[in-house]
């Protein structure tokens, strides 16, 4: 029997076998890379540079790759098969991912617990001990259903065969465990997890669980097992000092609003009466909250993976080498660069800032087109038409989404109040830029940042007497979910979100350096 294959993996220095010939893929996605497309070389978001030309140029590389960036060395790693040894750069980096370490109020129980952020792009989890609320660690991972695609649809389509989804289901509880596992190792002492609250959206809740997803893939988008998820440590095959943990998955909310919203509600305060406020979780799955009295009222929409910088030409996440942040200089652009030294992509953020600015220095016209060409924020970075089109329809879900939920809440005009930025991206985003865009709406001047709410939210309801149990059955009946799609002026409205606000007296002549 042949030896297997190593694949050395920069810049993360990391090293994983495979069997020669087999799909590289395989072994890529098992350390975290990210396929945006589902695998299906439709995208550019997986590519790697060889040394040498030790992986053959693929149909699918002459189609998305410059002939200079094949002379280069890179392929796109989804169509590759491994040769033998290899040495790869990766154009995906490690991101920054908020692990939230704010103290919650909890009843004082027995053993351990865990809380989980399960996302569509990045997976959280922690350990807690439950007699003190006192986090004893705290384990990231890239959710590995990223093998089947970046977006929630691609992984619907991918789990709508039985044995599809039993492949996804199988991936995150794997993932899970192995955090557990690795959890528990560093943790002082024997005691025993007894308590674990996860929570997602609505697909990632579906697909944890092993629910049939086929109500998801298509109108009217609404779970038939909207219900908490109620298992144990046993039945996942977990780590045996977590196999008596009581387990469960928060519930959803309606359509794709999943338990990280109930979470976000929870962690922010939202579900206590009050005046008028709203939250966002501006990710892939965009999802909505509007509070008014003792309503409240949440939505989603399909943002897209534009702000986490997918599908964007030299997009990135927020890791070293990308720009976070943007501003005008001397008629030009100023990047500042995660992590110093050249600049190697964009994040969400950065390319919020950089529309901005290219908005003030009237390089982009209210349509969103490009006046005078791609905008060159940095020595090899520049934002594409392309680009901005991913961006514009971004940004017009979620501005179109705020705004029906103020018109439901009866708040329009919108009277102030705050507006809760949720996640890693919603954390880094510059609120002037994004109202600057009209990502967020003009009435945002209160924007706050939430931090990783999600995780924060489940700490809160595995603190709680039953972990949350009476608690989110009482909160329950007070939501309302809105169907954006249902909405006879939803189109209408996301299209004019689309536009660009272009500032008073910037013309179209400016030239951009």
């Amino acid at each position: 029997m042949s030896r297997p294959a190593r694949i050395r993996l920069n810049p993360v220095g990391e090293t994983v076998e495979a069997a020669p010939g087999s799909a590289l893929a395989d072994a890529l996605a098992a350390a975290g890379v990210e396929f945006p497309c589902g695998g299906r070389g439709a995208c550019r978001g997986c590519r790697v540079r060889t040394d040498g030309a030790a992986l053959p140029v693929t149909p699918a590389d002459e189609l998305k790759l410059s002939a200079a960036e094949r002379a280069a060395g890179w392929r796109l790693a989804c169509q590759a098969r491994v040769p033998g040894d290899l040495t790869l750069e990766l154009r995906q980096w490690a991101g920054v991912v908020l692990a939230d370490e704010s103290p919650f109020a909890f009843e004082p129980a027995d053993g351990l617990g865990l809380a989980v952020d399960v996302g569509t792009t990045t997976v959280v989890a922690q350990l807690l001990d439950r007699a003190t609320g006192r986090v004893l660690g705290t384990r990231t991972m890239v959710n590995p259903q990223a093998r089947w695609g970046a977006d929630v649809m691609s992984r619907l389509c991918s789990a709508l065969a039985p044995a599809g989804r039993v492949r996804l289901t199988l991936a995150i509880r794997d993932a899970i465990g192995k955090m557990i596992e690795s959890l528990l190792e560093a943790a002082p002492g024997v005691a025993p997890v007894t308590g674990a609250v996860l929570v997602g959206n609505t697909a990632m809740h579906h697909l944890f669980l092993g629910h049939d997803v086929t109500p998801l893939a298509g109108m009217p988008f609404e779970a038939r097992e909207p219900g908490p998820g109620r298992l144990s440590g046993v039945d996942l095959a977990w780590p045996a000092r977590a196999r008596g943990a009581e387990v469960v998955f928060l519930p959803v909310l309606g359509g794709f609003v999943g338990s990280d919203i109930l979470a976000v509600i929870l962690a922010t305060g939202l579900g206590t009466p009050g005046g008028p406020a709203a939250a966002a979780d501006l990710g892939t799955n965009g999802e909505l909250v509007v509070r008014f009295g003792d309503r409240i009222w949440v939505a989603s929409t399909a943002a897209g993976p534009a702000f986490e910088g997918a599908r964007i030409g030299q997009g990135m996440r927020a890791a070293a080498g990308a720009i976070d942040r943007v501003e005008v200089e001397a008629r030009g652009f100023r990047a500042h660069v995660i992590g110093g030294g050249e600049a190697r992509g964009l994040c969400g953020s950065g390319l919020v800032d950089a529309v901005a600015c290219g908005l003030a220095l009237g390089g982009v016209d209210e349509t969103g087109r490009l006046l005078h060409g791609p905008l060159a924020v940095a020595p090899g970075v520049a934002v594409s038409q392309k680009d901005l089109r991913e961006l514009q329809l971004a940004k017009g879900a979620i501005a179109a989404g705020l705004r029906i939920l103020a018109e439901e809440a009866g708040l329009a005009p919108w009277p102030g109040g705050p507006l809760w930025l949720a996640g890693a991206f919603g954390n880094s985003l510059s609120a002037d830029s994004a109202r600057r865009i009209g990502l967020l709406p003009d009435w945002a001047s209160d924007v706050r940042p939430a931090g990783n709410a999600a995780l924060l939210g489940a700490k809160f309801a595995l603190g709680m007497p039953g972990m949350g149990r009476a608690v989110i059955e009482t909160l329950l009946p007070r939501i309302t979910h809105v169907a954006l799609e249902r909405r006879p002026d939803f189109h209408d409205l996301f299209a004019e979100a689309m536009f660009l606000p272009v500032p008073a007296g910037v013309g179209g002549g400016t030239e951009i350096r």
